[in-house]
């Protein structure tokens, strides 16, 4: 098998390099980036790749089996385009196969359903190529939390409008070792999988870091319109309404989810606690 990584040089797609040169070999696996000078530390080749020029990257694409494409970061209406660019090209280039890595979510219930909604429609595009396919929603990444540890041990407190809602987070590298098994046992094309681990709420996620670190944060539960002020102060109306529009979907049951992870992987998904365990003797 011949496997591209789109984005290789983005954070989920490192990890999902990582574990596929593990378990395949850095001579069957190609690395695809818009600056492809960020991923060459990857340790194979690495081609270049821009989802907003669709004829480089039927280029990049060459003699490519199996295509994982990393869901972009631009605006909502920008990625279906760009998804659209990648999907397009691996069709003219011969690909069998395209795993994406698509976004959990109930649309309807926050600000961040322009994103979800996104997600969707290059779901569908997937699902209409001609291609075979295998499709996985991902859960909310538990890192964002714990890089954020030194700023809430600081305040002593972590503070959003989840309330008491409940959220499956994952991490990417269980993500990556779920989406391994996505491209390489075709007995999972054809279906969406949710990824990601057990649901908490913020409470409960406070209460976890307390465990491992010893620590005493509280956790403060804003209004929702108090917590998008806060968050578009700090990171501006686009970022600052998707941040908040997340916090509001966990407040409203968006991201309560069952997980696949276990029918996809043979294993259960890895503990926050676990993972925060982790986190700590490694970093």
């Amino acid at each position: 098998m011949k496997l591209a990584v789109t984005a290789a040089s983005g954070q989920l797609g490192v990890a999902i390099v990582n574990e596929a040169i593990r378990q395949l070999g850095s001579q069957n696996i190609i690395g695809i980036a818009r600056n492809p000078e960020k991923a060459v530390h990857l340790g194979l080749e690495i081609r270049q790749g821009d989802y907003n020029n669709g004829e480089e990257y039927q280029n990049a694409l060459k003699g490519i089996e199996v295509v994982l494409l990393v869901s972009g970061m631009d605006a909502p209406e920008k990625r279906i385009e760009q998804h659209r660019n990648v999907i397009n090209a691996a069709r003219t280039a011969g690909v069998r196969k395209l795993v994406y890595t698509s976004i959990f979510g109930k649309p309807g219930k926050c600000a961040f359903d322009p994103i979800i909604l996104a997600n969707r429609q290059t779901e569908q595009d997937i699902m209409d190529s001609g291609l075979d396919w295998s499709i996985g929603r991902n859960g909310l990444y538990l890192e964002a939390d714990l890089e954020y540890l030194d700023h809430y041990f600081k305040d002593g407190k972590i503070s959003n409008c989840a309330g008491e809602g409940r959220c499956a987070y994952t991490t990417r590298d269980e993500l990556a070792r779920a989406y391994l098994d996505m491209i390489t046992r075709d007995e999972l094309n054809g279906s969406v999988y949710n990824l990601a681990g057990e649901t908490i709420t913020q409470q409960e996620l406070v209460d976890a870091i307390n465990l491992v670190y010893g620590s005493d944060l509280k956790f403060e539960s804003m209004s929702v319109e108090e917590y998008r002020r806060d968050r578009t102060a700090a990171h501006g109306d686009v970022f600052g309404t998707i941040i908040s529009g997340i916090y509001e979907g966990i407040r409203k049951g968006a991201f309560e989810i069952d997980s696949d992870y276990r029918s996809v992987t043979g294993r259960e998904h890895i503990s926050a606690a676990e993972y925060i365990n982790w986190y700590k003797l490694n970093h």
